[in-house]
Formats: C-alpha cells, sequence, structure tokens
C-alpha cells in the first residue's frame, strides 16, 4: 500500500514504451507510471571512505543523517563529497532500498547497523531502484536520470557483514544524475 505521504515517481522513455505512454510522457503535467517512493534517509558526507582506496583502509569521513538534501542539477548534492567531483559524473546521486537493507539484515543477521553504511545518499522504501536505470524519473520535484546500478564494492563485507558484497550483486541501489535543482525531503511517518 502506498502511503499517502509518499513521494511521487514519474517515469519517462526507456525500452517497452507503448505510444500511450510515450504520449502521457510527452505531456508536461502527465505522471506516466507514476509510483509511490517515499524516502526514509537521507545522507551526506564530506570525504570518501571507500571511493578510490582499494587495497588500502577505509578513511574515516563522518556520514551526515539529515532531513533534507539540496540536489544541483548536473552537479551533485550540497555538502556531499561528489558534488562538482567530475564533468557530467555518472554518480551525482546515489540511491539504495530500505527492502533490500532488511533482507541482508535478515540473511546476516545484524542489528547494529544502519542503512546508511552502505553510503549511499538517499534511501527509498517502495520499489526496485534497477527500473529507472535509462530512465528519467521525478521524486518530490526533483529530476534526475538513472545511469547504472551501484556495484557493490568488497568494502560492504567490512561494513557491514561478512557476505553482504556477494548478497548486493545485482541490488546495490542506483546512481544518476541530477537533472533540475530543487530540495529532498524524508517523508513523514
Amino acid at each position: 500500500m502506498v502511503r499517502p505521504d509518499a513521494a511521487r515517481v514519474a517515469i519517462r522513455g526507456g525500452p517497452g514504451m507503448n505510444r500511450s505512454s510515450a504520449a502521457e510522457a510527452a505531456s508536461p503535467s502527465a505522471t506516466p507510471n507514476a509510483e509511490g517512493l517515499s524516502i526514509v534517509g537521507l545522507y551526506v558526507s564530506p570525504g570518501h571512505n571507500y571511493f578510490g582506496r582499494y587495497g588500502g583502509s577505509p578513511g574515516a569521513h563522518r556520514l551526515d543523517r539529515v532531513d533534507r538534501i539540496v540536489c544541483r542539477a548536473g552537479r551533485g548534492i550540497e555538502g556531499d563529497r561528489f558534488l562538482d567531483y567530475r564533468k557530467d559524473y555518472r554518480g551525482q546521486i546515489t540511491f539504495f532500498s530500505v527492502e533490500v537493507y532488511e533482507e541482508l539484515c535478515a540473511a546476516l543477521d545484524v542489528r547494529d547497523r544502519h542503512p546508511g553504511v552502505f553510503r549511499r545518499n538517499v534511501v527509498t522504501r517502495g520499489g526496485d531502484l534497477n527500473r529507472y536505470v535509462g530512465h528519467e524519473f521525478e521524486i518530490q520535484g526533483v529530476r534526475f536520470l538513472g545511469v547504472a546500478e551501484c556495484s557493490p564494492c568488497e568494502w560492504m563485507d567490512e561494513a557491514f557483514a561478512e557476505g553482504c558484497h556477494a548478497l548486493l550483486e545485482g541490488r546495490g541501489g542506483l546512481r544518476a544524475k541530477i537533472l533540475s535543482d530543487g530540495a529532498l525531503r524524508v517523508d513523514a511517518g
């Protein structure tokens, strides 16, 4: 069941789109394939702990859980390590499913880690994030382009639990480009 306060998501484009849904996508007021996706957590970090550190030790940059983030089109998130990281960077913002987190907790008997350990910016509830790869989508009025799965790295076994890396294959989250300026907020409830 979709909560009434859940963020609305609109998906545009992509293979398998029929003519009626293509026409809806062309209409600025339409929300083709709209579905509820709620934001349950938002995170930013000023530095990289795992990125670019293969074979070394992890960094010690803090991870801040916040109620609101400001997205900058083509640039990233204000206050985050990937803001202005590289021109046209594919990971300006990252998403992770709380359902995957809950499955990992159950499978690996983990009770002392929060979903922020995966170092994704937006933790969502309500859908398979892989469906957005190759599609434009909108959450809370901010537009994104899903570009790739966040492939898990071996650090996940250290950050979460032994065996996590293997269980995350194909479910590591979503990397996206930010297409419009705007703010995202944690949904109430």
